[in-house]
């Protein structure tokens, strides 16, 4: 004899209630260790810049920006104000700093960093074409934060927004509630998956599936995530101004691999630096700024 309409409601109510608590538990565990970022003298770093090149209103933008990140590093973190400058006047459109993204934190197809939009303006025969690369704005009241159910994602005291791969339970919510798209999910996903497929490995051609440079561990946030084992894997993802170069003393990737140096990159609070100098120029704007979400990257238009 089969089991009742009333038989059958009252195992989907068990299973349901049972579900319920499993992931209850789940947040709870995960609400129960939030994250302090250290500050302080602990957060001093003291990193020599070329000290055989003197200073020269004629060297190049990086080496000026190296020397500006060095006098920002010797600061402590909650002194530091990161903010990026794009010049869309200067970007060519190359995607080099895209690239030096994907090859530097070893990100895998859907996760993008630092996307260039091209946009096409004009009329026949007077058509023209403009580039904006969009990496995380790292916003100063970022609506990414708030929505978080676990507390995986905040603002440290330099202003740089994380997330702790750790903590992430994948529910995507940050990723709805960014007006940027700056968010990402890692869905596993590997460059030569279905690439290269076949009954035996001795047909495999050479990097085919499984290639090893695709599952070495990135170095984000300073340490080594292998996603063969877990985490980032299934986690939303995001720029993150390369926090593990700073604290070695270089800038980020899309900074140094941007060949029309249209990128600029240092620390507001330094009066001296060049994005200091930058700021103030009549035609910096932000990206979607009646939104009031701060955000940190300017655009030279």
């Amino acid at each position: 004899m089969g089991a009742t309409r009333r038989e059958f409601l009252e195992a989907g109510a068990i299973i349901g209630a049972g579900a319920a608590v499993a992931a209850t538990a789940a947040v709870t565990a995960r609400l129960d260790h939030r994250t302090t970022d250290p500050v302080g003298e602990e957060t001093v770093r003291h990193i020599d810049v070329l000290p055989s090149v003197k200073p020269s209103p004629e060297e190049d933008v990086l080496i000026r920006m190296q020397r500006d990140l060095a006098r920002a590093m010797a600061k402590p973190m909650e002194q530091r104000r990161w903010v990026m400058i794009i010049d869309t006047r200067k970007c060519v459109g190359c995607h080099a700093c895209t690239v030096g993204c994907v090859a530097e934190n070893h990100l895998p197809p859907g996760v993008v960093y630092r996307p260039v939009v091209t946009e096409e303006y004009g009329e026949y025969p007077h058509v023209q074409m403009r580039f904006f690369p969009r990496p995380c704005m790292q916003c100063d009241v970022p609506p990414c934060v708030p929505v978080c159910p676990v507390h995986a994602t905040w603002k440290r005291p330099d202003g740089v927004v994380v997330v702790n791969y750790d903590r992430c339970i994948g529910c995507g919510y940050c990723i709805t509630a960014c007006p940027y798209n700056a968010r990402s999910r890692d869905l596993g996903e590997y460059w030569l998956d279905g690439a290269a497929e076949a009954d035996t490995p001795s047909e495999l051609p050479i990097l085919g599936q499984n290639a090893p440079w695709e599952k070495i561990a990135s170095n984000e946030y300073a340490k080594s995530w292998d996603r063969t084992k877990g985490s980032p894997l299934g986690n939303a993802r995001k720029c993150h101004f390369c926090l593990h170069r700073l604290e070695v003393g270089q800038l980020p990737m899309c900074v140094t691999t941007c060949i029309g140096r249209a990128t600029y990159f240092g620390d507001a609070n330094d009066p001296d630096s060049l994005v200091s100098e930058l700021m103030a120029a009549p035609n910096v704007i932000r990206l979607l700024e009646h939104l009031g979400t701060e955000p940190r990257v300017r655009y030279l238009i």
